[in-house]
């Protein structure tokens, strides 16, 4: 059982988290499992990875509506790209459980530097709004999409951090597309995730219901926030890197921290 504490800043944390999906089109888990572990007071890292996916994958099912009625979502790509992913996601979720928790965080934070300084170097690119799924970029989303589901499995996250810098390298869409569309394979990834983290009962299901409730209305805020920030060049990317550093580098002093105490 979770304390009334617990449960107010669980309801707080899912808003930020839906905040961030709807916005960035990622950022779930990478906030919901600082914020399950540091905030709401989550002990075991693998619990709060494992709730985490429940709840990404839910609210990014709910913030892909929003998208989709903006009509901002390539299906063609957005799905071939998470189908791709699922095998990958099931197998890297399986490995991450045998890794220990702290280093699974801190391998994560790592990883997100690197992807934040690659979304600052194509900051100006404009992309084709008009990308259609063909033989040519078709390797390209299936081979990007098994890779970033291993990688989102093994880190126990929905992969929108990952799947959006993935899907504008593969068919060279411009970022709001691959933030709508991202939100698919977040989703599927998620799911997959989740399922293997509850079938080793490694989820809370009373703070899940709560981080999907405050999701509900952060996601609703991001989306509109996402959608100005697109009309001016470059600006999305570099939020999107901003999120991305900022929790990286919080992360990895916490891990610093506990390590030398």
């Amino acid at each position: 059982m979770i304390s009334a504490m617990q449960g107010a800043l669980g309801l707080v944390s899912g808003a930020l988290v839906g905040f961030s999906l709807g916005l960035v089109g990622g950022g779930g888990s990478i906030l919901a499992v600082p914020l399950m572990v540091y905030v709401v007071g989550v002990g075991e890292p693998h619990i709060a990875i494992g709730t985490s996916s429940v709840a990404v994958a839910t609210n990014a099912a709910i913030n892909l509506f929003g998208h989709a009625r903006g009509k901002t979502v390539i299906w063609s790509c957005a799905l071939v790209f998470a189908t791709a992913g699922i095998a990958g996601a099931f197998a890297g979720s399986i490995l991450g459980k045998m890794l220990e928790g702290q280093k699974l965080l801190a391998l994560f934070a790592l990883v997100m530097l690197v992807i934040a300084a690659l979304m600052l170097k194509t900051r100006a690119r404009v992309g084709l709004p008009s990308v259609k799924i063909n033989w040519s970029n078709f390797p390209a989303l299936v081979g990007l999409g098994l890779a970033a589901g291993t990688l989102s499995g093994f880190f126990g996250i929905g992969g929108g951090f990952l799947i959006v810098p993935a899907l504008m390298l593969a068919t060279g869409m411009p970022i709001m597309n691959a933030v709508s569309s991202s939100l698919v394979a977040v989703t599927a990834f998620g799911m997959t995730t989740a399922f293997s983290y509850a079938w080793s009962g490694l989820v809370s299901w009373d703070l899940a219901g709560l981080f999907v409730a405050g999701g509900i209305l952060g996601g609703f805020l991001g989306t509109r926030l996402a959608r100005h920030l697109s009309e001016r060049r470059g600006a999305l990317n570099m939020v999107f890197a901003a999120v991305i550093v900022a929790v990286a580098l919080y992360m990895l002093a916490r891990n610093i921290a506990q390590f030398w105490t």
